[in-house]
């Protein structure tokens, strides 16, 4: 956002087709404490449009080689739980143009059929340390725009294929430079992975490759539930081996068996983590409803109560709602602290209301600006600075009950969760497709387990 003027660029349209959109826009704000582009998605081809493949980027200039943003949605037609925003630098700065706002949508947001617009997409950003901007130097800010139009100074994409609008010259978000692209594994880095491919919960090589199949006592979950280890199993699917937490109750406090796997180090902060897991919404046996949490996280101790040391980030599926939700929901939380008693909680969600049942590529990056979820390849969350980690963490996965207020039957009734690998690489931000690369490319030589990440 500095102080040269704003260079008009050629601006293409593609043509209207099966899969193309447009893109229109008018401005929310002229003032200097925070932009707000506000835009309009519609299909324009034959074909419905799946929004989940649908990437917009807003250009923009920064004020500062070091100022950084934050994104927030203020009201959207498709909820703005289902509207991701991430920003990005551009391989080739202009004049007008040094960074992106990068807005995608999660499978919650649905589909548009042919000749349908997504309704208003009210957005906004502003600089982390809340000084002024100046739009006015912005590519893609249109001062003039008080009502909605055709605006090719906003990019989309439809799976990849750029379809509307001229990106800041050199700069097509397709261009081989642009960090989303790249498949090959990245080099070589720290990095745990493992394949779980153990024998049973007592197997020597699991404590032995540093995890913790937990059985002591504590929550999370209902009062008198105990964290069973036999419960832990390992099994072949798809020519992988598997991990399975099963939880199990009877409706009663000491019939509830949890399970829970975890890294007895704690030394995982900046970098990448990814696991693919199987979440269920029905029950394997008996009545189904109960309100469970299936997970994958990261985690430390809160030293004390509203400790601002603490860090947790997690992936949380309810298949039967909880937490005043009616139904399935999938959170992804980062969090600043806590305080248990009397509860008071900092930190910051993104959810998608809908089912998750099956398998899922889950990914989430840690950097010093940010903290990004993704969720079968396609950006789910972006959390802020302020949520950062400042203490290494474990690696936990785990199944448990909120309560017992779901399914009141005392009939018997389990769980599975699945889990086919984990990966952490330490200070390397990878992509979701570069994390399908080294997880490949490890079974392609056979190794099921590596460890070298050092102590923290």
């Amino acid at each position: 956002m500095g102080c040269t003027t704003l260079a008009a660029l050629p601006a293409t349209e593609a043509g209207a087709a099966a899969g193309a959109v447009s893109v229109q826009y008018h401005t929310g704000s002229t003032g200097s404490d925070q932009a707000e582009p506000w835009l309009k998605v519609k299909n324009t081809g034959s074909s419905p449009v799946a929004l989940s493949g649908v990437k917009l980027r807003y250009y923009f200039k920064a004020d500062s080689a070091s100022a950084t943003y934050r994104f927030a949605c203020s009201w959207a037609v498709k909820g703005c739980g289902n509207i991701t925003g991430t920003f990005g630098t551009l391989a080739h700065p202009t004049a007008t143009a040094d960074r992106y706002l990068e807005i995608g949508f999660t499978p919650g947001a649905g589909s548009l059929a042919a000749g349908a617009d997504s309704g208003d997409l009210q957005l906004r950003f502003h600089r982390s340390d809340w000084q002024s901007l100046n739009q006015r130097d912005d590519y893609s800010f249109g001062a003039t725009q008080s009502s909605y139009a055709n605006w090719t100074k906003v990019t989309a994409q439809v799976d990849g294929a750029t379809v509307w609008g001229t990106a800041p010259e050199g700069n097509d978000p397709t261009d081989p430079t642009d960090p989303t692209d790249p498949t090959d594994p990245p080099g070589s880095g720290a990095s745990l992975f493992d394949d779980f491919n153990y024998t049973k919960h007592d197997d020597p090589a699991i404590s032995a490759h540093g995890w913790n199949v937990r059985s002591n006592s504590g929550g999370p979950g209902v009062p008198g539930a105990t964290w069973a280890p036999q419960n832990v199993t390992f099994s072949a699917s798809g020519g992988n081996s598997v991990m399975n937490l099963e939880t199990s109750t009877a409706g009663t406090g000491e019939s509830t068996k949890q399970t829970e796997v975890l890294t007895k180090a704690t030394k995982f902060k900046n970098g990448t983590y990814a696991a693919r897991v199987k979440f269920s919404d029905a029950p394997k046996s008996g009545p189904d409803g109960d309100h469970l949490v299936q997970t994958f996280f990261t985690i430390n101790d809160l030293k004390a109560p509203m400790a601002d040391d603490y860090a947790e980030y997690d992936f949380e599926y309810l298949p039967n709602g909880g937490w005043g939700e009616p139904s399935n929901i999938l959170y992804t939380t980062s969090w600043e602290t806590y305080n248990p008693d009397p509860w008071q909680a900092v930190n910051q969600h993104t959810e998608s209301r809908q089912s998750y049942a099956g398998w899922h590529d889950l990914v989430v990056t840690i950097d010093n600006s940010s903290i990004k979820y993704y969720v079968d390849g396609q950006p789910f969350g972006t959390h802020d600075a302020a949520y950062l980690p400042e203490r290494p963490m474990s690696i936990n996965f785990n199944q448990w009950l909120i309560d017992l207020a779901g399914q009141t039957s005392t009939s018997p009734r389990a769980y599975d969760q699945q889990v086919d690998y984990v990966l952490h690489v330490k200070d390397q931000v990878l992509s979701p497709a570069q994390v399908a690369a080294k997880v490949a490319a490890y079974r392609t030589a056979g190794t099921a387990f590596e460890d070298t990440v050092p102590s923290a």
